[in-house]
């Protein structure tokens, strides 16, 4: 079997999203070129990057025209420098 490793201060997002048909309100189905990008993915691997605030597992959200997507074993990846990573998703109790 073979993986993705990260190197030189990059980041490997899960990029996979779900393939759904969408359409607008008058019923026109929107192409996958015309649709946003996400912005916001789970860590696959990342680099050795001394003192990293993110691990593998993280949900972060990314700059919007950063990275390299691909397609690796049928799944979809984005390669992106550590420093394009804007903040993380976490989990907080409500009081």
């Amino acid at each position: 079997m073979k993986e993705l490793q990260a190197v030189n201060q990059q980041v490997i997002l899960d990029f996979s999203e779900k393939k759904e048909e969408q359409r607008t309100a008058a019923g026109i189905i929107i192409p996958d070129t015309a649709k946003e990008k996400p912005r916001m993915a789970p860590v696959v691997s990342m680099a050795a990057i001394e003192n990293a605030e993110i691990k593998p597992g993280d949900v972060v959200i990314f700059k919007q025209y950063s990275g390299t997507e691909l397609k690796f074993e049928d799944k979809d990846y984005l390669i992106i420098p550590y420093a394009d990573i804007l903040a993380k998703v976490v989990e907080t109790e409500t009081i």
